[in-house]
């Protein structure tokens, strides 16, 4: 890899989420009441960019350039898309505007005292989204992600020689010398094998959670409604199998458990975190990876680099939005001192 490459683009998802704190979810055709309401960040693209630019400079060395690539619509939310990224630092050149296609933007249902969300999307100017508008000859970056597979029509259309136009835009990343990663959106859906396999041996490397490895790979991580050590395992060793090239990370609440190309494999417990501190579970998942991508690019020593992943994801829990509560690298894993490590899965 060229020695000048430095930066991470994040490739995707752009969403504007307009999020509801209700009393209680209720049956159809029944009422509940909406007792605080808020906007927010949404999508991997715009989460894990402003995530990584709320964790500052590492180390206190130089900031890390960090670039967005989608489209957004020609609209109020895409204005306040490319504000708060130029608000905080991030390169917008490569995030395209349509007409034909308004921003992406979500109905995100927060039950309060559970925290548990359920999302009414629309998918906007993501389904537009394709290879023309991920400017490959110009990123001088050292790793790109793009997410989410199965949430952007065009890039998970079939590609008569890749299987996926996905799968060929990794190609052509890799083949410039930029690392790739990706994740996937979490669905009830057959498509994961159709959609996600072609992609995975143009990937260095896969951060999906429990049910989308699964999903994946055709195991059950949760059987019971816990996690299965042994198939979290064998799913892991099964996305690498089909082709992932350096590591795959797969995440869930209780933790992380990585495993490399070499068999190197850790396990990360999730944080103890108190009665009470859950506000909302939107947006950790993509906070989790915005710590982990941080760590990649910096070099970091895999168990740092998950320390990081689930402290920010436990940060992103403080607060209902997806990135509000976001804050540098020091006081993220400054929560690792406050706060227990749960029981250990693996």
């Amino acid at each position: 890899m060229p020695h000048a490459r430095c930066g991470i683009a994040v490739a995707g998802c752009w969403t504007c989420d307009y999020i509801f704190i209700c009393d209680r979810w209720p049956e159809e055709e029944t009422l509940a009441n909406i007792v605080a309401e808020d906007r927010g960040t949404g999508g991997a693209a715009y989460n894990c960019l402003l995530d990584l630019a709320k964790f500052g400079p590492p180390e206190g060395g130089a900031a890390i350039p960090l670039v967005g690539v989608g489209l957004i619509g020609k609209d109020g939310d895409g204005e306040r898309v490319r504000a708060d990224c130029r608000a905080c630092g991030i390169d917008v050149t490569g995030l395209g505007t349509t007409a034909e296609a308004p921003t992406s933007y979500t109905n995100v249902i927060v039950v309060q005292g559970t925290g548990r969300r359920t999302f009414f999307h629309n998918q906007g100017a993501d389904a537009l989204f394709g290879p023309e508008h991920i400017p490959v000859d110009r990123l001088g970056v050292r790793l790109v992600h793009l997410a989410y597979l199965l949430q952007m029509d065009r890039m998970d259309a079939p590609d008569p020689s890749f299987g996926t136009v996905a799968a060929r835009v990794l190609a052509q990343l890799r083949e410039a010398g930029i690392r790739t990663s990706i994740d996937v959106i979490t669905e009830d859906s057959d498509r994961y094998p159709r959609v996600v396999h072609p992609a995975l041996p143009h990937t260095d490397y896969a951060i999906l959670n429990e049910l989308e490895a699964g999903r994946t790979t055709g195991h059950d991580l949760r059987p019971g409604g816990r996690p299965d050590p042994q198939a979290i395992r064998a799913s892991a060793e099964a996305l690498l199998g089909l082709g992932v090239q350096r590591l795959v990370c797969i995440h869930m609440p209780e933790g992380a458990y990585a495993r490399d190309a070499d068999g190197e494999e850790i396990w990360q417990p999730a944080l103890a975190l108190p009665d009470g501190y859950i506000q909302a579970t939107t947006g950790a998942g993509d906070a989790f990876c915005a710590g982990l991508l941080l760590s990649i690019h910096e070099g970091w020593a895999l168990d740092r680099g998950l320390r990081l992943g689930v402290c920010a994801a436990a940060k992103c829990l403080s607060r209902p939005g997806c990135t509000e509560a976001c804050t540098t690298v020091a006081e993220t894993l400054a929560l690792a001192e406050r706060y227990d490590e749960q029981p250990a899965v693996l």
